[in-house]
């Protein structure tokens, strides 16, 4: 297979194989996807191949990403997705937790999303500082 990309084509892809690598893997602990840790090592040698050394080394053997760009802001990308998420996440689940769990269909389907959008809106004005739990 053969695929054409530009320098900087090539450097996003670089990225983006991170990322899906950080998501499928950084929690499974010695549990990884092998499959995605080879693809991503393949990429990152041929960075270091077409004159991006500094974005690849070798550990225990292997071509990984190297801390420098590890270190380059990408986590901060990964950061805001997982934010993102967290919140949008905890915004549904007690959305539908207000709603007793009913299940969703038209007829609570705009109040559902009415909800969601005022705990999106709280959490963006104060984050989960106005979260209490009561024991």
């Amino acid at each position: 297979m053969e695929l054409e990309l530009t320098r900087k084509q090539f450097r996003r892809l670089l990225d983006l194989a991170y990322i899906g690598n950080w998501i499928i893997n950084s929690t499974r602990g010695e549990d990884r996807i092998k499959e995605f840790d080879e693809v991503e090592s393949l990429l990152f040698a041929k960075a270091a191949a077409e004159g991006m050394p500094s974005l690849a080394e070798e550990y225990e053997g292997e071509i990984v990403p190297s801390k420098a760009f590890a270190e380059g802001g990408i986590h901060e990308a990964i950061m805001a997705y997982e934010d993102s998420v967290f919140f949008e996440i905890l915004a549904e689940d007690l959305a539908r937790r207000d709603m007793d769990d009913v299940p969703i269909d038209e007829s609570n389907y705009d109040e559902l999303y009415q909800r969601i959008d005022e705990y999106i809106d709280e959490f963006e004005a104060h984050g989960t500082d106005n979260i209490r739990i009561d024991c």
